[in-house]
């Protein structure tokens, strides 16, 4: 396929386990394509980089699938608060998604048992689904900086169900503490969870507090529709007002990367994640990782090494 002349629109989708990304990616640029690849976009830092210098040097876009929720009505009245300072100067995010049974590759998708494997996957839960966690993150703070301050991970015992000599070495829960740096000097600390496996309580909260108001809303609005409640002070007292938002753009949620992507191309606005925001939101959830594996602190610049 890819000896074939490319053609100007032509984009290749890699949708194959994250350990082949790279290098069908970089492939793929190579021929002359756009390439629009699955989450996460690759397996370190380092792949991620020569993926865009590789974009780069063939002026084609590197599109990654981490985009699906984004755009949707609820994310877009919460970044829409931050940016016009409605809620004073924000201070904390707090972003929890937790799940007590719901591991890819054994409660959901069980035949997709390379998730489980760190050396096909990258790691677990946070490559899973920390891509779309950082791209909405990201997408409400557009942050210039990003420190991970400290990053714990597990792997929560539960009774097998699963073959004995199947590979199984990567956490199903994991949490940090980040410091975000925003381009007005603004300093917002975010709290980070996501559980695939937990025997703790369930939890599902997305929050933005600033100095004059809070904001809570579901950034999934997986049923079509979603709930955003907006706090501030009146009087002395607490007030909070709730909308019921639709999200009517009719594109469904698997579909919504090329159709994202495929307007980049064009020239047309959309919420597609490309280039240097693709590798720098992939980047934050690496610093993650990598935190938990030295110890030490970890810094993600915009624009450094990019």
């Amino acid at each position: 396929m890819l000896a074939e002349p490319a053609q100007p629109d032509d984009i290749v989708i890699v949708a194959t386990p994250p350990f082949t990304h790279y290098e069908l990616s970089c492939a793929a640029i190579e021929s002359g394509r756009h390439v629009l690849c699955e989450k996460p976009l690759a397996m370190t830092s380092g792949e991620a980089h020569r993926m865009l210098a590789a974009a780069r040097a063939k002026q084609r876009l590197l599109g990654c699938c981490s985009d699906r929720f984004l755009g949707i009505p609820t994310t877009a009245e919460a970044k829409r608060l931050v940016q016009t300072g409605a809620l004073g100067k924000p201070y904390h995010f707090t972003f929890v998604q937790r799940t007590q049974r719901n591991r890819t590759g054994i409660e959901y998708q069980p035949s997709t048992r390379w998730f489980l494997d760190r050396s096909k996957n990258g790691g677990g839960t946070v490559m899973d689904w920390g891509p779309y966690d950082f791209a909405t993150i990201n997408d409400v703070l557009a942050p210039v900086r990003v420190e991970v301050l400290t990053a714990w991970m597990a792997n929560p015992t539960t009774a097998p169900s699963w073959p004995a000599d199947m590979v199984f070495n990567v956490e199903e829960h994991a949490g940090a503490s980040l410091r975000y740096h925003l381009g007005d000097g603004t300093v917002v600390a975010v709290t980070y969870e996501r559980a695939a496996c937990t025997h703790g309580k369930p939890l599902s909260g997305v929050e933005i507090e600033g100095e004059r108001g809070a904001v809570r809303w579901d950034w999934l609005m997986t049923s079509g529709k979603g709930e955003l409640t907006r706090s501030f002070d009146k009087d002395g007292k607490v007030e909070s007002t709730t909308a019921v938002m639709t999200d009517e753009g009719g594109i469904h949620l698997h579909h919504k990367p090329l159709v994202y992507f495929a307007r980049r191309i064009r020239g047309e606005a959309s919420p597609a994640l490309i280039n240097e925001q693709a590798v720098f939101n992939f980047c934050c959830l690496r610093a993650v990782y990598e935190c938990v594996e030295t110890g030490r602190a970890q810094t993600v610049t915009w624009g450094e090494k990019l």
